[in-house]
């Protein structure tokens, strides 16, 4: 059992204990935030900034440039999703679950892209080809910014993105060494499949915002 938890946790021997409680504390908030984006409330984006805003603060400590932009990402697409998700299309309805046209489908490409030309410029700068690592990482950024905007426009194609990111930061950050956050994105991943079925379920009951 030791020999397991030495496997599991042993990184964290030399972490300060302080980041150690942060990383936990984040990623308890980022759990509550995805399930709340499950449930479809608004408490998605309260939850999810304040995970984003802690996980801003240890990974610029850790110095994982890829990783950080993606949640300062994430705490400005909260802010406005949460706008989007509260704004009222009409007298009485705020904007509803709905399936992404073809234009927006058009911009996620845009944004996948233009994703990948920036991150490869900030790594390039910094000089953080250092690993295969940041491959991944560059990828896996282009993918949950697509996702991040889609949700924040409320539409369902988000947890597409979300499920196909999630199954790569698994393995990802358990590399890196942060298991706390390796088991945040394995939770991730049976919720966003959740999430896309409970989505799924919604848009099929109310065909009008198809």
């Amino acid at each position: 059992m030791s020999q397991l938890f030495d496997f599991l946790f042993g990184q964290y021997a030399d972490y300060n204990p302080i980041h150690v409680w942060l990383e936990i504390i984040a990623v308890i908030f980022g759990f509550l935030s995805v399930w709340y984006s499950k449930q479809n409330k608004i408490w998605v984006f309260p939850t999810g900034m304040i995970s984003t805003a802690i996980f801003v603060y240890l990974l610029l400590k850790w110095e994982l440039l890829g990783d950080m932009m993606i949640n300062g990402y994430y705490f400005i697409m909260s802010v406005y999703g949460w706008y989007i998700w509260t704004r009222k299309v009409d007298a009485t309805h705020v904007t509803p679950i709905s399936r992404t046209t073809s234009k927006e489908k058009k911009q996620s490409i845009a944004i996948f892209v233009a994703t990948l030309v920036f991150v490869y410029a900030v790594y390039t700068v910094f000089d953080k080809w250092t690993s295969w690592t940041a491959y991944v990482d560059t990828v896996t950024t282009a993918i949950f910014f697509v996702g991040m905007w889609l949700m924040a426009k409320r539409k369902i194609e988000n947890w597409i993105y979300w499920i196909i990111g999630d199954i790569i930061s698994v393995p990802l950050y358990f590399y890196k060494g942060f298991t706390f956050t390796s088991f945040q994105y394995l939770l991730f991943t049976f919720i966003a499949i959740a999430g896309y079925l409970a989505w799924k379920k919604h848009l099929n009951n109310n065909p009008s915002t198809l």
